[in-house]
């Protein structure tokens, strides 16, 4: 009898995973799916560049076997926005130039947006001082909280002026509710 096929929703669409149990997740988007704008950096999980969203975490896709995400639910840089229907946070790049060469800035803007989740639901970061009380968002807290992103072009003050940029208009509209 045969076992069932193993799926993973990506960006919205089911998938059958790779029969071979060796292929990465960033190997299977890339090479198998067609989603190119994750993209391949270090292939040891430290730079950020393959960072994409397991239900909603972000995880670095070199560093996971694609046929561990049975039923999980991914989401690329693709899903996030478009060239002509930029999400607010890719806006946010593009104004304050956070993306000098663009090679970072997928794994960038899927790790912002995990992020920015951790932070609404009150996680902690190695830098907060009080691990009960809300984040404070601090540039050293966002600083912190994207330290596993790195960025060769060295834009990073332009990322945090982005993020600080969503975080504030985000506030804002919680706030006008």
């Amino acid at each position: 009898m045969a076992l069932p096929m193993s799926r993973a929703s990506v960006n919205g669409t089911d998938h059958a995973l790779p029969a071979d149990p060796r292929r990465t997740l960033l190997d299977w988007l890339r090479e198998d799916l067609g989603l190119t704008g994750t993209k391949k950096g270090c292939d040891h999980g430290q730079c950020g560049a393959c960072t994409v969203l397991v239900d909603g975490r972000r995880i670095n896709s070199c560093l996971s076997l694609a046929q561990l995400h049975d039923g999980d639910t991914i989401e690329t840089i693709e899903s996030i926005g478009s060239a002509d229907n930029l999400s607010p946070l890719q806006k946010a790049f593009v104004t304050h130039d956070g993306f000098q060469c663009g090679y970072c800035t997928p794994g960038q803007i899927c790790s912002a947006k995990a992020m920015m989740q951790e932070l609404s639901e009150g996680w902690a970061s190695a830098v907060s001082d009080d691990v009960t009380a809300a984040p404070d968002i601090t540039r050293e807290e966002l600083r912190e909280r994207m330290s596993g992103n790195l960025c060769r072009c060295g834009a990073y003050s332009n990322i945090i002026a982005a993020l600080e940029e969503v975080l504030a208009d985000a506030a804002s509209e919680r706030a006008d509710a």
